[in-house]
């Protein structure tokens, strides 16, 4: 049970400054904050599995939501009258 406790001893110390007036408490704020990264690590996997995900997509199907840069033109009213050659 030692080698358990010295890991979380040193676990809680990477977290940040010991807070809590006894180790109970700095304990509980040790947990709350394993929580708070585990799901930041979470969300921050999902986001880059995503991206992987889409790469290289290529879709022209508007019905989706995508746009291409001729739509974006003409919403934004800045569409290019000169060829470039």
């Amino acid at each position: 049970m030692g080698k358990r406790k010295s890991i979380w001893r040193i676990w809680a110390k990477a977290l940040g400054a010991k807070e809590g007036s006894n180790d109970k408490e700095a304990d509980i704020i040790a947990g709350i904050r394993t929580i708070i990264l585990v799901s930041y690590m979470v969300t921050n996997f999902a986001i880059i599995a995503n991206a992987l995900r889409h790469w290289n997509d290529v879709n022209s199907n508007c019905s989706q939501g995508h746009t291409t840069q001729t739509e974006v033109s003409h919403v934004s009213g800045t569409a290019l009258t000169e060829k470039v050659g």
